[in-house]
């Protein structure tokens, strides 16, 4: 019967209350179909459907100033600065947590001295001394006996709390990627938008010389010239806005990449220097949410969730701690280990909660809230994943027809311009018809180098929807 006894409580210490493993349901989306995008104006795009991505994609943009500055971003940003530092927090506490619930020692050294009054009896042997000095030295050992895995379970939560900093930081890396590819296209295109800016300024100047001229000669009249002017006066007037936007573009380069705004910036590249890749990977729906640090955080979430259910139950149930202490007291350094004076003491205790008004039963219930929600984040970070991934598909497809039309557009809006302008040589226009050429060129050419634009910033786009080059470790969950 003893051995019976004795042999259920070394059982239970191997039992783990609370959910091991939560799972919850998630409808994946239907696989992306291998295609084609193709483009007249531009380079086609074939969709490879399982393709592995390259965790350095932005290399495919072929352009070294690009590779140059995400290098630097890697290495200076100060928000992956941060998630590191967070990281390197959460392992730390990891070892925090598992020591808990390990053997504890600690070593003391206790140096007294004392007179007691001769009304009082002396504590020594001899009860004529008062005036004494006692060396004591002891060593305790506590174990806690982790009867229903709250220690574990708290390891655990530790760890899955490790994961999230963990994906966190590749999510920041990510997105600090993205951020910064995104931010020198946008510099490369309103750059470009200025250059063409700045030669529709110049070509009304031109024909504004031109009216001057035969106003002179009485060919046409001041409504004529005035007509003109407010053509170069508009296209002056959208400049400003172009050349604020573009620098707004340098002030977020300069903090992706950890300096100061205002500093020099290293070389930046320009539109027609990007290379579009002509091949788009994109994984299948498991691969994207095990790719995705977003999803990936969410799932350790919910696993760190449950690990803190098991917590609250165990909370509720008994704990046994035992202790053990043995040391020796002397009244000299030299007498601690003599005969007689060494001590010792073996302590077991059990702490079974009766009445805490309801607290601990409150706590395991909003822990099991928690852990619904954490559920809940799991499948929206998921369906956020797939969303994010049509969404850019549905862009890249759009934005060739785009670039397409924004191509014959320019084509045409530029070759009628080149036709009106000699015309006006000759005379044979009025100044509406220059106004409406020069117009629809300027806007043309402006959309012709968004729609550019926007094919590369929706590949970016896409690129960081299917996991933004992130592998997922091979060994996640428990350890």
């Amino acid at each position: 019967m003893k051995r019976l006894s004795i042999a259920v409580p070394l059982l239970l210490i191997g039992c783990t209350v609370g959910p091991q493993h939560p799972t919850t349901a998630l409808s994946l989306a239907p696989p992306t179909q291998a295609g084609r995008i193709t483009a007249t104006s531009g380079v086609d795009q074939t969709i490879q459907p399982g393709m592995a991505l390259d965790p350095e994609w932005w290399r495919r943009f072929r352009n070294p100033a690009l590779d140059a500055l995400v290098d630097r971003a890697l290495h200076a940003n100060n928000e992956l600065a941060t998630a590191d530092a967070a990281l390197r927090q959460a392992q730390a506490q990891v070892t925090v947590a598992a020591a808990a619930g390990k053997p504890q020692a600690d070593l003391s050294y206790q140096g007294q001295r004392a007179r007691v009054s001769k009304a009082l009896q002396s504590p020594l042997a001899d009860p004529s001394q008062t005036l004494y000095s006692l060396h004591t030295a002891q060593l305790s050992v506590t174990y806690p006996l982790d009867l229903f895995g709250a220690s574990r379970n708290r390891t655990r939560s530790a760890r899955a709390a490790a994961e999230v900093a963990a994906d966190r930081l590749l999510a920041a890396r990510s997105t600090i990627v993205a951020n910064l590819v995104l931010a020198v296209i946008q510099h490369a295109s309103l750059s470009a938008q200025i250059a063409a800016a700045n030669d529709s300024i110049a070509g009304n100047r031109d024909i504004l010389q031109l009216l001057n001229r035969r106003e002179r000669l009485g060919d046409i009249g001041a409504a004529d010239v005035a007509a003109q002017q407010t053509v170069l006066a508009t296209a002056e007037a959208l400049l400003p806005p172009l050349i604020r936007q573009r620098d707004h573009q340098r002030t977020l380069i300069a903090m992706l990449l950890g300096v100061a705004p205002g500093l020099p910036l290293p070389p930046l590249p320009a539109l027609e220097t990007l290379t579009l890749p002509d091949t788009l990977p994109v994984g299948l729906p498991a691969q994207i949410v095990a790719a995705r640090p977003d999803v990936c955080a969410a799932e350790a979430q919910m696993r760190g969730a449950g690990a803190d259910v098991g917590v609250a139950i165990a909370a509720r149930l008994p704990n046994i701690l035992l202790t053990a202490t043995g040391g020796s007291t002397a009244l000299d350094i030299g007498g601690l280990f003599a005969s007689g004076n060494p001590f010792w003491a073996l302590l077991g205790g059990v702490t079974q909660p009766l009445f805490h008004a309801g607290a601990l039963r409150a706590q395991q219930r909003a822990a099991e809230a928690a852990l619904d929600g954490a559920k809940a984040q799991y499948r929206s970070a998921a369906l956020q994943a797939f969303a994010d991934v049509a969404d850019s598909l549905s862009g890249l497809r759009t934005d060739a027809t785009a670039l397409d039309a924004a191509t014959r557009a320019n084509d045409a809006a530029t070759q009628n311009l080149t036709f009106t302008r000699r015309q006006l040589t000759l005379g044979g226009v009025g100044t509406l018809t220059v106004f409406n050429a020069t117009t629809a060129s300027a806007q043309s050419n402006a959309l012709l180098i968004q729609a550019r634009a926007m094919r590369l910033a929706d590949t970016v786009a896409l690129y960081q929807a299917v996991g933004g080059g992130v592998i997922a470790p091979a060994n996640r969950g428990e350890s």
